[in-house]
């Protein structure tokens, strides 16, 4: 196992890495997209591995469905994840997995044979401890135990990421997938703050706008806590709203360019809300809590 003192000079160069690991395209747009964008600014080095292909995604904006695009979606999707990795300026890696959709109905139907959700754990993470050496992260990104919601791709991206981080320093285990290497960090990413949700609703309102926050709100169940209790870290990102909207809009099959996604205005996102949230899952650093930076407690350990 590679730790923190045992690090070479190239791995003690001013940039660090950072893996975001995500289940589908699209993914690492709508979530951490602008913590990304500021550490590349920043001349950190970054990844997103994205588990499948999205195959099985539906066209969620009305100005793209259209037939040919429903045939091609696959090639299509590509293309688009490609074009939202140019904007965020990441390297990213597809792990090859199939999408395995979101079931629906009463009772639930199975999931598709061979589908990402149903692959065998170890395989799953053999993949991905694969391209975790190759790229030899500090930090990585994943999702929580819920998934962030519970879209079985979701739960088994969660599972992986875990897997692969206890499994990647090992040299015993996957012992043909690369020399070891052990980040130092793991984070779950969190988004779906009721909290944040509020604050907003609160300034378009104070602005004379109309909220398309109400509806989630009035849904908001009383006994679900905030993933808020949860975070450790807030990262401070609203200089990159921008770039993240831009990298959302690059996955057009996905995102209407007029929907709620984008009906705040950016000014009004970086004075009530700045920052990206993250839970601090796993770490073989000193950190103190909160942090404000993934990289809290690394920079002190590996730079020269």
């Amino acid at each position: 196992m590679v730790g923190a003192d045992e690090l070479t000079t190239e791995d003690r160069k001013p940039g660090l890495r950072l893996m975001a690991v995500h289940a589908h395209p699209d993914d690492e747009s709508s979530k951490g997209a602008a913590t990304m964008a500021r550490y590349v600014a920043e001349g950190h080095d970054v990844m997103v591995v994205t588990c499948t292909g999205g195959e099985a995604g539906s066209i969620l904006n009305p100005a793209m469905d259209r037939p040919e695009v429903l045939a091609n979606i696959t090639e299509i999707r590509r293309e688009e994840m490609a074009r939202a990795a140019k904007i965020l300026g990441v390297q990213h890696r597809w792990l090859g997995f199939v999408d395995s959709g979101l079931p629906e109905g009463d009772p639930l139907p199975p999931l598709p044979a061979g589908c990402f959700a149903l692959t065998p754990l170890e395989e799953s993470t053999e993949a991905l401890v694969r391209v975790i050496r190759e790229f030899r992260p500090h930090v990585i990104t994943t999702y929580d135990e819920n998934g962030g919601y519970p879209h079985p791709d979701h739960i088994r991206t969660h599972e992986v990421s875990v897997a692969a981080f206890d499994a990647v320093g090992d040299p015993d285990r996957f012992p043909d997938a690369g020399e070891p290497w052990q980040p130092l960090k793991l984070y779950y990413g969190h988004g779906f703050s009721k909290r944040r949700m509020e604050l907003f609703h609160q300034a378009m309102l104070d602005a004379g706008m109309e909220s398309p926050f109400t509806e989630w709100l009035a849904r908001w169940d009383a006994g679900r806590p905030d993933v808020m209790e949860r975070v450790t870290t807030q990262v401070e990102c609203g200089e990159y709203f921008e770039v993240r909207d831009e990298a959302l809009k690059a996955h057009a099959t996905q995102i209407d360019p007029d929907s709620r996604w984008f009906a705040l205005p950016l000014e009004v996102q970086r004075k009530v809300w700045p920052t990206e949230e993250y839970e601090l899952n796993r770490s073989l650093v000193d950190s103190t809590l909160p942090e404000d930076d993934l990289f809290a407690g690394i920079k002190e350990k590996v730079s020269p």
